[in-house]
């Protein structure tokens, strides 16, 4: 019985509507007094069963909750025979809690087109060469899949075949489509607008981008701030409070329409809702723009940042760098037998410098490295065919006992005016190689700075593992207050608690493994999302797509999101305050509009929540 009243709380709310307007219409057209009380009778103890019901449930957990508080004041109309009062009050209630289900739903919108998204089939090649359409769950890592015209990528690869324009809207937030062809990484989710491909599968199911992006606005969702669990508690020990001051005015009174009418009046539902709607409303709006806000905290502390760190290269730069000077010292004839040794100790790292190096070597023959020593914020030493080989910067050199002559200092210091990084190879204790490579900035990463500086970011400071060189001439072009090079990791980490020390909130944008400290110790780490599963896993935010002119709007949202609340907060509390302070000083005030009013409140806080759905940062 239970079971079925909660499962047609819908059908109860619509019947008991009709019955309150049966009761009115016959008080007003037919004046049959006996109709009317029956009307107003069934339509309150139909309105109070699943009232009672959720009372019921909450006290059997040790709960006193907002469903209890409207029980006791309908048994009370019940008990001075004001059912016309009783049928009201439940139906307000329940069309209240209607309207609340319903528009939260909306804004969760935002989960259920992403679900909508996920692709369900897959056309995975079978032994004979052909396309079998299979569950997508049964695709696994390594398999080749064709995806047509018009159809889902189906999981996270690569293209081996064929050239499209793919629509990664739902990945990125971009809905301009991007062209594929061999080599390309594709996303599931995305859809292939034109064209054919045939693709290798590298991720599958909750591991690829598009199921970690569900799974984090998801926890996102659902996870509370410190303000949250506040009103919680507050509300936890409010009602039992509203209930106890009710029972005292009826004893001192012995007004039992009082006593009922306060219990209607000082039920705290806006104030409990108010924020969890902004904050849905707000994640969703993230998750739409190619933005991961994990969490409503998240969004709090972001609200508040005023310095924001940056990491340089695949950050504020494109991360694709390349080869833009060199200089050879040795021998010419082991030229190219010091190439080939570079090349076989890169092909080993994933460093971006280290793929900018293999670009510009081309082909060559790899030879086996062994003895390889990585030295943290230095670089590499190895041994190939019993040869001594230190990879790396300058004070890797010097670390390692390396001579740095005068004149490769000299090329040195103009390789840096020009904005590269530095990497030296030594050879058996002599420098024989210097290489200079330069990164280029991200297309309008100025214009987004600009646009911090607008949105209240006080600070902007890069710290970078380059050379000083290097970074004083991006902070210099990008007009940045602080840069600071040639910093480890754990320099970063230490500068970062420097200026927390200083009363600073503080965000760091960063992709690498190395910037993984800083973005756990920093007040909101932002992980660009092309960077490394742990500096994603560490962040707080992700900018999907490494999209850094979301970033504007990642904090302009956090903000109206952080004021949202607050206003939400406001609405709930007057209203609250109103409707007591209108019972002490009017003769006016009754359970029928207090309900009404207690019910308004709760759908304009939920609708100025709603707002943030249609946010948009100004340009």
């Amino acid at each position: 019985m239970e079971k079925y009243i909660m499962s047609h709380k819908n059908k109860i709310v619509l019947v008991n509507g009709i019955l309150v307007i049966v009761g009115f219409g016959v008080r007003f057209l037919l004046q049959n007094e006996t109709l009317e009380v029956w009307s107003f009778i069934l339509a309150s103890i139909l309105g109070a069963l699943p009232i009672a019901l959720q009372a019921y449930q909450a006290i059997r957990v040790r709960v006193v909750s907002i469903d209890l508080l409207v029980t006791i004041a309908v048994l009370g109309a019940f008990a001075i025979q004001d059912y016309e009062e009783s049928a009201v009050v439940t139906f307000f209630f329940l069309f209240g809690a209607y309207l609340e289900q319903r528009t939260l739903t909306q804004t969760r919108s935002a989960i259920k087109e992403l679900m909508e998204l996920v692709p369900e089939s897959a056309l995975l090649q079978i032994a004979n060469g052909k396309y079998e359409e299979v569950d997508v769950d049964d695709v696994d890592e390594g398999d080749v899949l064709l995806v047509k015209t018009g159809a889902k990528v189906p999981v996270d690869g690569h293209v081996l075949r064929g050239e499209g324009h793919i629509n990664e809207a739902s990945i990125t937030g971009e809905s301009l489509p991007v062209t594929k062809s061999i080599g390309s990484e594709v996303f599931a989710g995305s859809i292939l607008e034109n064209g054919t491909l045939e693709i290798q599968a590298d991720k599958v199911g909750e591991g690829t981008t598009f199921g970690k992006i569900i799974e984090l606005v998801e926890e996102a969702q659902d996870s509370k701030s410190d303000v949250e669990r506040l009103i919680d508690r507050f509300a936890k020990y409010y009602t039992p409070i509203v209930l106890l001051l009710a029972v005292v005015v009826w004893g001192f009174t012995r007004n039992l329409e009082l006593a009922i009418t306060i219990l209607v009046l000082g039920c705290p539902g806006a104030l409990v809702i108010g924020i969890p709607v902004s904050n849905v409303s707000g994640i969703g709006n993230g998750a739409r723009n190619g933005i991961l806000l994990k969490g409503s905290e998240v969004i709090n502390r972001f609200s508040k940042v005023h310095t924001m760190v940056f990491d340089k290269t695949g950050t504020l730069t494109s991360g694709n760098p390349e080869v833009a000077d060199w200089q050879f010292y040795g021998n010419e004839k082991e030229k190219k037998q010091v190439f080939t040794y570079l090349g076989s100790i890169e092909a080993e790292s994933e460093h971006p410098l280290g793929k900018a190096i293999l670009n510009w070597l081309g082909d060559f023959d790899k030879v086996p490295v062994t003895e390889t020593k990585v030295v943290k914020g230095g670089g590499v030493t190895v041994t190939v065919f019993g040869r001594q080989i230190a990879v790396g910067n300058l004070a890797l050199m010097a670390q390692t006992g390396v001579t740095v002559s005068s004149a490769v200092k000299k090329d040195a210091a103009v390789f840096e005016a020009k904005g590269n990084s530095l990497v030296s190879l030594a050879m058996d204790g002599k420098l024989v190689l210097l290489l200079g490579i330069r990164d280029q900035l991200r297309p309008g990463v100025k214009e987004v700075l600009g646009q911090l500086k607008e949105l209240g970011v006080k600070n902007l400071v890069l710290l970078s593992g380059d050379n000083q060189g290097t970074v004083s001439l991006v902070a210099k072009e990008l007009d940045l207050t602080e840069a600071k090079g040639n910093m480890l990791p754990e320099d970063k980490a230490n500068y970062i608690e420097k200026l927390q020390s200083q009363g600073q909130v503080v965000a760091f944008v960063g992709d690498g493994i190395n910037d993984s400290p800083s973005l756990a110790l920093s007040d909101i780490g932002i992980a660009m999302g092309n960077g490394t599963d742990i500096a994603i896993e560490t962040s707080d935010i992700v900018l999907i797509n490494s999209d850094f002119a979301r970033l504007p709007h990642a904090l302009g949202l956090s903000k109206e999101t952080a004021r949202n609340m607050k206003e939400n907060i406001r609405i709930a509390i007057v209203v609250v305050l109103v409707l007591l302070g209108s019972l002490i000083y009017s003769s006016w005030m009754n359970m029928t509009i207090g309900m009404f009013v207690h019910e308004g409140s709760i759908l304009v806080v939920i609708l100025n929540g709603m707002r943030l759905l249609r946010y948009k940062v100004k340009n």
